[in-house]
């Protein structure tokens, strides 16, 4: 595989998903400002978003991934499908029990997240049903994780890599159409994450079942992968925590603050994160199937070559018989 091409791929992807959430915030800032309104929603939505870096696209997409791999290379279709239905099963019975939990416990959950909106009840009331709308978008978003998890092994990059632009899509649409048919206008953006969820999940379907390898959603008999994946996920999950723990924090004391805080905290933040998922997450991506899959296979030499840019083939041919990656 041709890793510069993968990179060049997922890197343009990442890039059209960035723009598209660049222009996303402005819209939200144009039509929502910043105030009461908007502070609510991120709170709400920085609930389940947090929860989706922590289990989905976080710990449990680096713990999937290189298990996932291993059974591809050495233990054959069968199994390899048996896992993924499995694992497929655990997550949604795990997340539909979160999700409710969640939406159940909405308020208490805005109080710990945001204890500064108590001393506005209505500011509280909008941050409460709009948690409650957005919620289950960790449902949806997880099983998109997972459906990407195994697109990215069997190297189809570019699929994953525009899923997000969906979200982003479903943002601007419910922003700028629908908001004046929602009261308060800004459920309209609570709606949008719902919809984008379920759309991102149902983008990735067909792919799924070109590779034969739609989950069945299996809780059948116990699968030595799926326990290693939740072992796995301890280190990766304690790895993943320590920004968004950070991000939290910095949220609680905001919400202490004007109205408007919050939502320029979060501002700040998505221009901050531009940049860094440019390069640094398309590589990721593209790098962590490639070297489970060589570690599977106890290749040492090509796990070495791949952490060295000399064979990602944009050296010049003249300098490739220096190269020590021949």
């Amino acid at each position: 595989m041709n890793l510069l091409k993968a990179l060049a791929t997922v890197s343009s992807m990442t890039f059209v998903s960035r723009v598209l959430g660049f222009v996303r915030d402005a819209i939200i800032a144009r039509v929502f400002g910043a105030g009461l309104y908007t502070d609510a929603f991120f709170v709400a939505f920085r609930i389940p978003n947090l929860l989706r870096r922590l289990f989905a696209e976080g710990a449990f997409s680096q713990a999937f991934v290189p298990v996932l791999a291993e059974y591809k290379t050495r233990r054959g279709e069968e199994e390899t499908r048996l896992l993924v239905d499995h694992v497929a099963g655990v997550l949604f019975a795990a997340l539909a029990v979160v999700t409710v939990v969640g939406v159940l416990a909405a308020p208490a959950i805005v109080w710990i997240s945001a204890p500064g909106f108590h001393a506005s009840p209505d500011k509280f009331d909008v941050t409460v049903s709009l948690l409650r709308v957005t919620f289950p978008y960790i449902l949806f978003i997880s099983l998109t994780a997972l459906a990407g998890g195994v697109l990215n092994t069997y190297s189809r990059f570019a699929v994953p890599a525009f899923t997000p632009t969906l979200l982003n899509l479903s943002f601007i649409a419910f922003a700028l159409f629908a908001a004046p048919h929602f009261d308060p206008p800004i459920m309209a953006l609570a709606w949008a994450v719902a919809v984008g969820g379920v759309l991102q999940l149902a983008f990735q379907v067909p792919f799924l079942l070109k590779l034969r390898l739609l989950p069945r959603f299996s809780l059948g008999p116990r699968v030595e992968g799926v326990w290693r994946i939740a072992r796995l996920m301890g280190p990766a999950l304690f790895g993943v925590s320590v920004s968004q723990i950070s991000l939290l924090i910095n949220t609680i004391f905001a919400s202490f603050l004007v109205n408007g805080s919050v939502s320029w905290l979060y501002f700040a933040d998505r221009l901050m994160e531009f940049p860094a998922g440019m390069l640094g997450a398309a590589l990721g991506t593209i790098l962590l199937p490639s070297l489970a899959k060589t570690h599977a296979n106890a290749d040492g030499a090509e796990f070495s070559k791949l952490g060295s840019p000399c064979c990602w083939r944009f050296r010049p041919r003249w300098r490739s018989r220096f190269s020590p990656c021949r």
